[in-house]
């Protein structure tokens, strides 16, 4: 049963970012540049080794250089959508960064009961990553 977002989210919240420590804040820099193609907007003045990332619907990606990390764990990942799942496999090929389903079958996705399709990847630092092509 649905509930009405006035009762689920009588504060209006909204998601503002998400912040992940990095051992290599430039190397991490590069991959959400270069490969997720993130636009890296201004860090709000904070020092060199934080820095921001902005996808299309303005919520950020925070990354904080640090010495320690935690554990990663592919069920704890951050979920992307495109339009452009087959194309973004065809560069992650082209780049030869591996990319699996949830089962760990190379280069495949998999298909949610919903029909959305998906694959995951991980970031320099570890971190899953799941791209589908579903629609918010």
């Amino acid at each position: 049963m649905a509930v009405s977002n006035a009762q689920s989210n009588p504060y209006g919240l909204n998601k503002d970012h998400d912040a992940i420590l990095v051992l290599d804040v430039n190397a991490s820099a590069k991959f959400y540049g270069e490969i997720l193609g993130l636009e890296e907007i201004p860090n709000g003045g904070l020092p060199d080794h934080i820095r921001w990332f902005q996808l299309n619907d303005k919520i950020q990606i925070h990354l904080i250089e640090s010495e320690e990390l935690p554990k990663k764990n592919k069920g704890v990942h951050m979920a992307l959508n495109t339009s452009n799942l087959t194309e973004l496999m065809k560069f992650l090929n082209s780049r030869k960064i591996h990319f699996e389903n949830w089962s760990g079958e190379a280069g495949k996705t998999n298909t949610r009961p919903d029909g959305v399709k998906q694959i995951y990847f991980q970031d320099p630092d570890g971190y899953w990553i799941e791209v589908n092509d579903g629609e918010l």
